[in-house]
């Protein structure tokens, strides 16, 4: 499966499957790989604000035990549930590790947030024949979802 580039609100966006609708949807969750306490890192600003927004979210970082508040899980492998959606806030190389787990797991759905894509990843992604939107913000694309 090619991925496919278009102009959507003057960015460029790579996409096998718009996952935008997925967020209006009732009892959509997101698994925010990178979460992270720090304030200014977008792991962590992702997080807060998609929680802010009402959605149920799963913190992933092998190296935080809690993020927010929350339990924090290592890997996509450990969450206690399967999310609707799993948001890479990654580098590109740290998200091709995760790619394999989500396969592992079962989980369809990915995100990639701007800066965490590369050429590589998008090779992963279509391999494993993963629904997948890259170069596009959660948050841009969340607010006028209803969560």
């Amino acid at each position: 499966m090619e991925g496919t580039s278009k102009t959507i609100d003057r960015v460029s966006v790579v996409a096998v499957k718009d996952l935008t609708p997925l967020l209006s949807q009732p009892g959509t969750s997101l698994a925010v790989v990178g979460a992270t306490d720090h304030p200014t890192k977008y792991g962590g600003i992702i997080y807060r604000d998609l929680k802010r927004k009402g959605y149920k979210v799963f913190a992933v970082n092998p190296y935080r035990d809690s993020v927010d508040g929350d339990p924090c899980w290592h890997s996509v492998t450990d969450l206690p549930e399967a999310p609707t959606i799993v948001v890479l806030v990654v580098p590109a190389k740290r998200g091709l590790d995760v790619l394999e787990d989500c396969a592992e797991r079962g989980l369809h759905n990915v995100w990639v947030q701007p800066g965490a894509f590369s050429a590589e990843l998008m090779e992963s992604l279509d391999r494993h024949d993963f629904d997948w939107l890259a170069e596009a913000c959660v948050m841009v694309r969340a607010r006028t979802a209803i969560a």
